[in-house]
């Protein structure tokens, strides 16, 4: 009885196979998740990164702080006359210099995925190409709110008030978020390039250190050397900070904000491409 049985089985094993794959064919397969809908996704997962390890948030809120803090009371008395007219000043641009500065984390943050395997997974993925990088921008323009809205509400402490009123602090934040984001894509070609997190770390802050220092993030240029205002003056982060420093102050700088849209446009064009060709061949 249970040879017959077993030899049934083994006669019916091939059929039920070959059903079962024949309902999988004809099954209608889901859509392809739209570009929009898996970096949305990407984003979530950065999210979400930033969720189970809150330290990571620690850059853009006790850092931020202790720059304004040290420089308006440090230096507000010798450059403005006091700190309360110096932080008018200085505010919008270490706000420029803080977010700016922490860019660097989405090449630090592609690095590490790379090191864990994780990238693997991504690329086997039937999805568009580009939403992993995407993704992780997305997730990082949430913490350059956040590093935003701290900065500001310190600074209304400390008595900044900006004369451009709601409007103006929003589209100056909105231009820098824009200038970022761009911005960005230099920091994941070098998580792409480089070994290790630590490397990535160091040549990020080899280009962004003299950038940031070297603009009008804290003082006026007219008051340098002929030769390094020629530098501070086509800098990017010069008209980044003088658009975000004109808007919230209740100005339409129309020439830095277009510097600032052209440098973004440029940062794209060029580091988008090489980001993509890079995660293709990794």
């Amino acid at each position: 009885m249970s040879t017959a049985t077993s030899t049934e089985s083994k006669e019916l094993a091939p059929v039920r196979t070959e059903s079962l794959a024949a309902l999988l064919i004809a099954r209608e397969r889901p859509p392809r998740p739209s570009s929009l809908s898996t970096s949305l996704t990407f984003g979530w997962r950065a999210i979400l990164k930033i969720k189970h390890v809150p330290e990571q948030l620690f850059d853009v809120t006790a850092f931020p702080i202790m720059n304004l803090l040290m420089f308006t009371y440090l230096f507000g008395g010798a450059l403005a006359g006091s700190p309360s007219d110096y932080i008018q000043f200085v505010l919008p641009g270490i706000l420029v210099m803080s977010v700016v500065m922490i860019t660097m984390y989405t090449g630090v943050s592609v690095n590490i995925d790379i090191e864990k395997g994780v990238f693997d997974r991504f690329r086997s993925l039937p999805i568009w190409r580009p939403s992993a990088m995407v993704g992780y921008l997305l997730g990082d323009a949430l913490r350059y709110t956040i590093a935003s809205a701290v900065m500001l509400v310190v600074g209304l402490v400390l008595g900044y008030r900006p004369d451009g009123g709601f409007t103006g602090v929003v589209v100056g934040i909105g231009l820098l978020l824009v200038f970022s984001f761009a911005f960005s894509w230099i920091w994941t070609m070098f998580g792409l390039m480089l070994r290790t997190e630590k490397s990535v770390m160091s040549v990020s802050m080899m280009v962004i250190f003299p950038l940031t220092f070297l603009s009008n993030v804290f003082v006026d240029p007219r008051t340098m050397p002929g030769w390094l205002q020629a530098f501070v003056n086509n800098s990017p982060i010069t008209h980044l900070a003088s658009a975000v420093r004109g808007l919230m102050a209740g100005e339409w700088p129309a020439d830095e904000i277009g510097w600032t849209l052209g440098w973004a446009a440029l940062f794209l064009v060029v580091f988008g491409p090489v980001t993509m060709r890079l995660y293709n061949r990794k």
